[in-house]
């Protein structure tokens, strides 16, 4: 199976259903990924990218830090497809295990420990959105769209 590197460039809410999603785009390619996540999950991913430190422990930081406690090293997420409009994924450890996990999780994981995310040639040709190089206004109009979001605007 030929995996595809994954960069996350931001969540965003999709109007006119109100619904957050998580882009991603593939390094060195030209197609994008958006996945529909929930409002908190949405949060965490957005506090994740901003830096945002809260006060206490996120559930996602928790998860970081039990896996650090415990001496388990993620070594990659994988999103490995999507079935009837569902997307799945895999958080990969060293030593050959893996957990199956909801992408918006499992992206959230990923940005707080550096963790790279790969999707497959074939979830990319299926769920994947190209978009060519002419359209850079569009995606830096969506980073600046991005920069002005807080993860607030994601509550219910």
């Amino acid at each position: 199976m030929s995996l595809h590197a994954l960069d996350v460039i931001g969540v965003r809410v999709e109007m006119p259903s109100n619904q957050p999603i998580v882009l991603l785009k593939e390094i060195g390619g030209s197609r994008y990924l958006p996945i529909w996540v929930g409002a908190v999950e949405a949060t965490s991913i957005a506090f994740a990218q901003q830096g945002v430190k809260p006060p206490r422990p996120l559930t996602h930081d928790l998860i970081k830090d039990l896996l650090e406690s415990l001496d388990a090293k993620i070594d990659s997420i994988q999103i490995t497809e999507i079935k009837e409009g569902v997307f799945y994924s895999s958080i990969n450890f060293a030593g050959g295990r893996n957990v199956s996990a909801r992408p918006s999780d499992a992206i959230a994981l990923a940005l707080r420990t550096g963790t790279p995310i790969f999707g497959s040639e074939e979830l990319l040709a299926e769920a994947g959105i190209e978009i060519p190089d002419q359209s850079e206004d569009e995606v830096e109009r969506f980073k600046e769209f991005l920069e002005g979001i807080n993860p607030e605007d994601f509550q219910p």
